[in-house]
């Protein structure tokens, strides 16, 4: 799985112009389910994310967890994070897993964030969304397990 996570003042998302999502202080999540994607990458994603220090101490250094500062999460499904743009100018996206289980695998992602206490909100896997934030810092880190 792979993930693109900002450290976020607020963000929310929107479908047809309904907020569907939304969080304060906390780390706005894309994230894309790859082919071959094993049913344990979602719990090992989760747990990585809710350890990532990415968030202020009293000293102003990036030595805080989600958990640490009790943040929240907004999840959004995006399988153009699977993106190669090796070849051409047309990117391709054939290495994203298929859409049944890609919303599986998103599905369980959000099912372990919840599970380890972390509020969350979410978009729809699918759904055409539009995505606003306040990115903190600007903190943005790509990863993935």
């Amino acid at each position: 799985m792979r993930a693109l996570v900002q450290r976020v003042s607020e963000a929310s998302v929107k479908i047809d112009g309904e907020t569907v999502g939304e969080i304060g202080h906390g780390m706005l999540v894309l994230v894309c389910a790859m082919d071959g994607d094993t049913d344990e990458k979602p719990t090992k994603l989760a747990a990585k994310l809710s350890k990532m220090r990415i968030f202020k101490d009293d000293e102003g250094k990036m030595n805080k967890s989600l958990v640490d500062v009790g943040g929240s999460a907004l999840i959004v499904s995006q399988f153009t994070l699977s993106a190669d743009t090796s070849r051409g100018n047309r990117p391709g996206f054939s290495t994203a897993a298929r859409p049944n289980e890609g919303e599986r695998l998103y599905e369980m992602f959000k099912d372990e964030v919840a599970k380890l206490g972390i509020p969350t909100a979410c978009g729809r896997f699918g759904a055409d969304m539009k995505v606003s934030l306040i990115n903190d810092g600007p903190v943005t880190i790509w990863t993935e397990v």
